[in-house]
């Protein structure tokens, strides 16, 4: 992991620990952890995020290197106590990353505080608060011990002389059978689950999560979400994910295999693409803490805005804008220039931001290559529309030159690669940009069949005429 800075927010007379990344000044995404864990359980987001993000990833209070606090943990209590925070570090709403138990903070603070948050990124989260029933055998009896000073002397010196042995019963538990998370990794988050001085705290969330079920208030919630959880969750069991797919219907909800509880550890890859292009993060843009420029933001902003328009932003949201907006390329033509030629192969579509675009074509020939003596000009393209899209689809040889109009053109250029990935990362958005993408090539065909017709007719009238003048005998 690349370096980050770390340090101590006050919020009355709690501190909270917190390492952060990314350029201050930003949006900021502010990342919350669950039970018996910190900071470190957001950490493979971290980086991805610092791209466009100021990243603050905490420690909730009684964990990691962040004081308890002095009254009763509730779940009601963390969201107030981070609505706090967010008042005093950010100029408007944020974006929450929560995993499990962080994922229910999130939700509360939502639900009480709309206004604070923008959108949601939540990681198997905990939704009714009651966990596998595994939790509930190996664990709950430990943690209620947690609670009372002989016990917790009790379960900490069980569990120096048996880490092993706890560590096999919680594995299966945590994480898929056929897990990718990495032996450090793993390491690094039982550290964090046994952690000494926690049994209060550990105890009090337990019952905490119970206590805030939020079956039944989720379709309240309507702020844009996207939900990850690994199809091999034993800690807070897929039957939660059905609470979501049943009364959250406007939640993005996604389930990844061979992941259990900890899919950004499990499952990094997928999860950081999902994430990407949730957050409208530049997929292209692959070297972690790497900031996005302000320009790029500035850039990707300005498509979102011009996408309202074109031939494929019909009835797109910002978000899904931004989404897309943030896969595309600019490219930029002078007057003249060749954007593409007859007989070439291409894996792209165009979008055209500014100018316009000639379509010249051989008329004899439809293979795509064609005698450059004979091309006439069949068509100009304005700003707003696509071309190249059947090119994209098949692969196969383009059929006409693109050339730059007298005012040169700014493309926006989106690949096959990137289309196929917001397809299967955004399903949604994928289908709402095939049926306008469809919807434009209809109307243009519609066009091109028209003008035929009319030239048929026209035809048909002169050769009508020409039969009716009289013959000169």
């Amino acid at each position: 992991m690349e370096p980050y800075t770390e340090g101590i927010f006050s919020v009355g007379n709690q501190e909270i620990h917190y390492v952060e990344a990314g350029k201050k000044g930003r949006q900021i995404a502010l990342l919350i952890h669950g039970w018996s864990s910190s900071w470190y359980a957001t950490s493979p987001l971290l980086g991805q995020l610092a791209q466009r993000f100021h990243v603050i990833a905490i420690d909730l209070p009684g964990y990691g290197q962040s004081p308890p606090l002095e009254e009763t943990t509730t779940i009601p209590g963390y969201a107030e106590l981070l609505a706090q925070l967010i008042g005093q570090i950010s100029d408007g709403p944020v974006v929450l990353v929560g995993h499990s138990m962080g994922g229910m903070i999130s939700l509360t603070l939502a639900l009480a505080h709309p206004i604070l948050v923008e959108r949601m990124v939540l990681l198997s989260p905990t939704i009714s608060g009651r966990l596998s029933t595994a939790i509930n055998l190996f664990i709950s009896p430990i943690t209620m011990m947690e609670r009372f000073g002989l016990g917790s002397l009790v379960v900490t010196a069980t569990e120096r002389a048996f880490v092993g042995l706890t560590d096999r019963l919680m594995r299966p538990v945590s994480f898929a059978e056929r897990t990718g998370i990495t032996e450090a990794d793993y390491e690094r988050l039982r550290m964090d689950a046994r952690q000494p001085g926690q049994g209060r705290v550990r105890a009090e969330c337990y019952r905490a999560m119970l206590e805030n079920d939020l079956s039944g208030r989720l379709a309240q919630i309507e702020t844009p979400s996207l939900v990850i959880w690994g199809a091999e969750d034993n800690t807070v069991p897929l039957r939660d994910a059905g609470v979501v797919a049943d009364e959250w219907t406007a939640a993005d909800l996604r389930i990844l295999p061979k992941a259990g509880h900890w899919p950004q550890f499990e499952a990094p890859d997928t999860t950081r693409r999902m994430v990407a292009v949730f957050l409208g993060l530049p997929l292209h843009s692959s070297a972690l803490f790497k900031p996005v420029e302000e320009d790029e933001l500035a850039q990707i902003n300005e498509i979102a805005q011009f996408l309202v328009n074109s031939d494929v932003g019909t009835d797109l949201t910002l978000p899904q804008r931004t989404r897309l907006a943030a896969q595309c390329q600019v490219r930029v033509f002078e007057p003249g220039d060749v954007i593409a030629e007859a007989g070439t192969t291409s894996d792209e579509l165009f979008i055209i931001q500014k100018g316009y675009v000639e379509v010249w074509k051989d008329p004899d020939n439809n293979s795509g290559t064609h005698n450059h003596e004979k091309i006439e000009h069949v068509a100009n393209l304005r700003a707003g529309q696509i071309t190249g899209e059947l090119a994209m689809l098949d692969r196969d040889k383009r059929s006409a030159d693109l050339i730059a109009g007298g005012e040169g053109a700014t493309l926006l250029a989106l690949s096959r690669e990137r289309l196929r990935a917001l397809v299967e990362d955004d399903s949604e958005l994928g289908a709402r940009f095939l049926w306008n993408m469809s919807i434009a090539m209809s109307t243009r065909v519609r066009f091109v069949l028209w003008q035929l017709n009319q030239e048929r007719k026209g035809v048909a009238e002169q050769e009508a005429a020409f039969g009716r003048l009289p013959s000169r005998g």
